[in-house]
């Protein structure tokens, strides 16, 4: 293990004023599109929570958070193509206005099963806030309406965003070195939808 968890990034893919920047900037467009509107976040754990926490204290208006924690990948690295809910919400949906955190939109595959699991609990209206929005192809109902920053597809942690459980509390987005994953090619791990 390195002295210092910055050992392991190759490069800063954003800072943290970027960051800070462009969740003000979301959470001035939330305010705006949610007034007067019963709105609910609900974060997805764990990776959403960093991004969340500096979300909500820029959106000006009464609210409520909520979680839910999604698998597709259990012990492995690879999805296994099924789905689990881990927790799951606390609150109702039905008749609210429902806004999903997502940390990072990768290959849908989670995204896709909480929007239809949520839409089944009848919100007044359901819609995305994804951090990180990767450049590849996913299937086309896989979108998110307000959509931090898009990125290459590459392995990033930070800001929430880890790998094996690692790096979550550094406060930019960085690429990891493909030596600390094993390879150029990378698997997904668990968590990244």
């Amino acid at each position: 293990m390195p002295q210092s968890l910055h050992a392991d990034v190759e490069s800063v893919l954003l800072t943290a004023e970027q960051l800070a920047r462009r969740t003000r900037e979301l959470g001035a467009q939330i305010t705006a599109d949610y007034r007067g509107r019963d709105l609910l976040l609900v974060g997805v754990l764990k990776g959403a929570a960093v991004f969340l926490v500096d979300l909500v204290r820029q959106i000006d208006l009464p609210l409520q958070i909520d979680f839910m924690a999604i698998s597709s990948y259990g012990a492995s690295t690879q999805s296994s193509g099924v789905v689990r809910i881990l927790k799951d919400l606390d609150e109702p949906l039905d008749g609210r206005d429902v806004l999903v955190v997502e940390d990072i939109i990768d290959t849908g595959l989670t995204l896709g099963y909480i929007r239809r699991l949520l839409e089944a609990r009848a919100p007044a209206s359901l819609k995305v806030c994804g951090l990180l929005y990767k450049e590849r192809p996913r299937p086309a109902e896989v979108h998110a309406e307000y959509v931090g920053f898009h990125i290459p597809d590459r392995f990033v942690v930070g800001y929430g965003l880890d790998y094996a459980g690692r790096y979550r509390n550094l406060p930019y987005v960085g690429v990891l070195k493909p030596s600390t994953y094993g390879g150029e090619s990378y698997r997904r791990p668990e968590g990244r939808t």
